[in-house]
């Protein structure tokens, strides 16, 4: 179970995904990371704005290197990765909603979403780089912050042994509809690639 504190601005998407084999992405899945490719969301000026207004709410500026992960897909050349993080990474593109996806057997429960109040960090990635985290709306584990709307934590990112993930959405109120379509639409992919998905919140 994930409990969520409250948030005026947060409208938050949350599944579970788990996959039967190796997270190979089928070529119609890899198609879906060009900027071009026909999707059922589309992203927009309103909807940037609404997200970087959700991050600010707690006093993070989400600008520059700290902006939305989502606003990095827009000017990058996508390769595929694999299954699980192919995914997250479409529909977030199309959608223009940050999304985090994280190996649930990394994760220590309980799990919860909440905005960090204190001058923490966390690792994002193999070089040792971490981000700042004070002011940022994220997913806590046991052991700590582990995954927000900017970069997920290495310690909990996708591997090639994962076959369980947790998927969040990170939406607003001002657009609830939209996120509700980028839900189903993830979640359509990947059950059309094989996987099973099942609400986690």
């Amino acid at each position: 179970m994930l409990t969520i504190a409250d948030h005026p601005l947060l409208e938050l998407g949350a599944f579970e995904t788990r996959f039967s084999g190796p997270l190979e992405s089928p070529p119609w899945l890899v198609d879906l990371l060009r900027a071009d490719a026909e999707a059922p969301t589309q992203r927009s000026e309103a909807v940037r704005q609404a997200v970087r207004d959700l991050l600010r709410h707690g006093g993070y500026k989400p600008t520059g290197r700290g902006k939305p992960a989502s606003e990095y897909l827009v000017n990058a050349t996508l390769s595929s990765i694999n299954l699980a993080v192919d995914a997250c990474n479409a529909v977030s593109l199309h959608s223009g909603l940050p999304i985090s996806v994280v190996d649930c057997d990394k994760l220590e429960p309980p799990l919860s979403v909440s905005i960090s109040q204190e001058d923490e960090s966390y690792v994002f990635n193999a070089t040792g780089q971490e981000i700042r985290l004070r002011g940022l709306l994220c997913l806590r584990d046991a052991r700590g912050a582990c995954a927000n709307a900017v970069k997920d934590s290495q310690r909990t990112k996708t591997s090639a042994t994962t076959r369980r993930t947790l998927s969040l959405v990170w939406g607003t109120r001002a657009h609830a509809d939209h996120l509700r379509a980028t839900v189903h639409f993830y979640r359509e992919i990947l059950e059309r690639a094989g996987a099973a998905t099942s609400s986690s919140a």
